[in-house]
């Protein structure tokens, strides 16, 4: 049952989401020292389906129609493969750290492709928080190199904060007719497949690997995919999407944190800058006004802020 007020078992599955979801780009990081984009891509999805596939069975979620599915595995594609395949290709030349300020755009680009898309009116106060992220995204872009120039490789995060717009927006309709865990389900395993080209060479990969590059391929297919997606939701039960989704603003900052103490990402005065204004347009962008009442449209809210 949802609640107007955060309590503290509310407050412990969003900092469990918080602190994996923030972990994910200090991860695939580290691993990329001994995996291609590709293959980290592939083993993160392969394990989250797995992982999912298995909680599935346990509690007997029906798949979507099969009319649904060709878009379903179309949307795994497009927000999975395509996502993460850009996001760790971005990697190999940024900053843990920057990824995620460059991510935390996604809300406010799934406000705008559901505008576009859906035909849901955006208000002026949207539209303000948004130019203000671009502004912030712009600096950021021009900071993200060793020395302050433009880095083609941060503006390829963009094309994953498309992709992940378009997967959540995209699922939208879906859920009127389908449970969230088996629409989620299905993305995940078309996903799975869409990246398997890219990860072929994975097994020969993990024979050369040290463990703890291993490690952090099962960390991010673990906790970041499948443990921070149920510890999300399980606090959206317990207390309002609006109050829930306020926290993850904090992601950004967690993620440069962690990049500093574990890889020694020291995040320049020009990123620190643009990735606040970064964050505080996001936060403009997804304010709502409180008098005036809204109608409830959970599922898009949580599906915007389920991605890390």
């Amino acid at each position: 049952m949802t609640t107007e007020r955060l309590d503290g078992r509310a407050l412990c599955y969003i900092g469990i989401a918080l602190l994996t979801w923030s972990s994910a780009y200090a991860a695939i990081a580290y691993a990329l020292a001994s995996f291609t984009p590709g293959e980290v891509a592939f083993a993160r999805l392969a394990i989250g389906s797995l992982c999912f596939a298995a909680l599935v069975l346990v509690k007997r979620v029906p798949l979507p129609a099969r009319r649904d599915w060709p878009q379903l595995a179309l949307l795994g594609v497009i927000g999975l493969t395509v996502y993460h395949l850009c996001l760790n290709i971005a990697e190999t030349r940024i900053a843990s750290g920057t990824a995620s300020i460059l991510i935390s755009l996604v809300p406010a680009a799934t406000a705008a492709v559901s505008a576009v898309w859906l035909r849901e009116r955006l208000p002026a106060r949207t539209l303000v928080g948004l130019g203000v992220a671009l502004v912030g995204v712009v600096l950021v872009v021009l900071a993200s190199g060793k020395q302050v120039k433009f880095e083609p490789m941060a503006a390829l995060v963009l094309f994953s904060v498309l992709a992940s717009a378009l997967y959540f927006v995209g699922q939208k309709p879906l859920f009127a007719r389908s449970s969230m865990l088996g629409v989620t389900a299905f993305t995940f395993f078309a996903g799975t497949l869409g990246s398997l080209p890219f990860g072929w060479e994975l097994p020969r990969a993990l024979a050369a690997a040290p463990w703890s590059h291993i490690a952090a391929l099962l960390w991010l297919g673990i906790a970041p995919t499948f443990a921070g997606y149920l510890a999300w939701n399980a606090a959206l039960r317990r207390a309002s999407a609006s109050q829930v989704s306020s926290f993850i603003y904090f992601s950004p900052p967690i993620a440069v944190l962690i990049g500093w103490v574990w890889l020694d990402e020291r995040p320049g005065w020009l990123t620190l800058v643009g990735g606040a204004i970064t964050v505080g347009g996001v936060v403009l962008a997804n304010a709502r006004r409180r008098a005036v009442p809204m109608p409830a449209k959970p599922t898009l809210e949580r599906q915007a802020c389920e991605h890390g």
